[in-house]
């Protein structure tokens, strides 16, 4: 595999060149063969209670590094489309620009105080998409493309991406031999969230005082009314519909990873609810912390849990490292950095340095 610095390099040196090998690819819509071998990596997925199911797994796919240079022009060219044609729903973030995840979480926040600023009670049923980019269809996404009016050139390009990939899985005593990929869109390509995120925007529908959020596979369904049981069969209609739409999709949502959270104010005097719903004959139970893409969110809103526990462990990595007696061992050597400059002669006596110059 050519390591990216060469491509650089070849850019460098002559900038027409890989332009000009991408050119007709681009045009004609195709993603050679040679392209979409690529080589699997396991990895275990961190906070797992048992690792004796494959499902504790996430194969990480190495792509080639010449092939992620047009999968990364093709993302640029979609995503200026992806708004534009309503390839995407206005309530989905992640895979494009100013949609990332605090941009999410911020959004979450924003609309359920205002929910309560009106007076509603306020809940949020989290959930998950189950192995979300193994499960996108190429000929599904294909239609979807060509019913929003897309270039021809993309859908093509789109569908031989798809289309014929090969991968082998590399651990010990591997048979490093390349197996056929029938579906999905491989994990690590520039391109694949963006396909991922159009692929599921169908699942997306308006709720009445609501809002229905989403950052690529992760879910938060979040429904209001004047009383708790009213508001529970709301978000019980809204998952059945849910549902039923992913299952049109081929996709599910793992109940281990559904959470549900009742918000409060500061106004409110009494206990914490602890009305729960009831989802596929199985019943749960209100959290009183969720973490949802990286911020721990409290009934209360209160930013002081997520930051006192991100400061700990911040605290905690310090003083590791500090009394660590290898610190400083991955930093490379001086020489190897460029350091001491050429003007700063060796043989002249102390080299000098940016933050403590020589008196002139």
């Amino acid at each position: 595999m050519t390591p990216n610095s060469v491509w650089k390099r070849v850019h460098l040196v002559a900038p027409h060149r890989i332009c000009g090998l991408l050119a007709p690819l681009v045009i004609y819509g195709s993603h050679p063969l040679t392209l979409k071998r690529a080589d699997g990596i396991v990895l275990d997925k961190p906070g797992k209670s048992s690792y004796d199911s494959a499902s504790s797994f996430r194969v990480i796919v190495l792509l080639q590094t010449f092939s992620k240079i047009l999968e990364r022009i093709m993302n640029s060219r979609l995503s200026c489309l992806a708004r534009v044609t309503g390839l995407i729903n206005p309530h989905q973030c992640g895979s494009l620009a100013g949609l990332s995840a605090s941009d999410t979480t911020t959004t979450l926040t924003h609309e359920v105080k205002t929910l309560q600023i009106a007076g509603r009670k306020v809940s949020t049923l989290f959930l998950d998409i189950k192995g979300g980019f193994d499960k996108v269809n190429p000929a599904t996404l294909c239609g979807t493309l060509k019913a929003k009016g897309v270039n021809p050139y993309l859908v093509s390009w789109t569908k031989s991406f798809l289309s014929g990939r090969t991968c082998r899985i590399l651990y010990q005593r591997s048979p490093k031999v390349f197996a056929p990929v029938s579906v999905g869109t491989p994990h690590g390509s520039p391109i694949s969230p963006l396909l991922f995120v159009i692929y599921v925007s169908s699942l997306h529908c308006s709720i009445p005082r609501g809002l229905f959020l989403s950052y690529i596979d992760d879910f938060g369904l979040t429904a209001s009314s004047t009383c708790y049981r009213r508001k529970i069969q709301i978000l019980q209609k809204q998952y059945a519909g849910l549902k039923a739409k992913g299952a049109q999709r081929g996709v599910s949502f793992p109940i281990p990873k559904t959470e549900l959270i009742h918000w409060r104010t500061n106004r409110d005097r009494g206990p914490n609810s602890s009305a729960p719903i009831h989802l596929d004959g199985l019943v749960f139970i209100p959290k009183k912390e969720v973490r949802w893409l990286g911020y721990l969110f409290t009934p209360s809103l209160s930013t002081t849990p997520h930051f006192v526990k991100r400061l700990a462990k911040a605290q905690a990595a310090f003083v590791a490292v500090k009394g660590s007696p290898l610190r400083g061992w991955a930093f490379p050597p001086s020489s190897a950095i460029g350091w001491p400059p050429p003007s700063s002669s060796p043989s002249s006596g102390t080299a000098r340095t940016p933050s403590h110059p020589q008196p002139t």
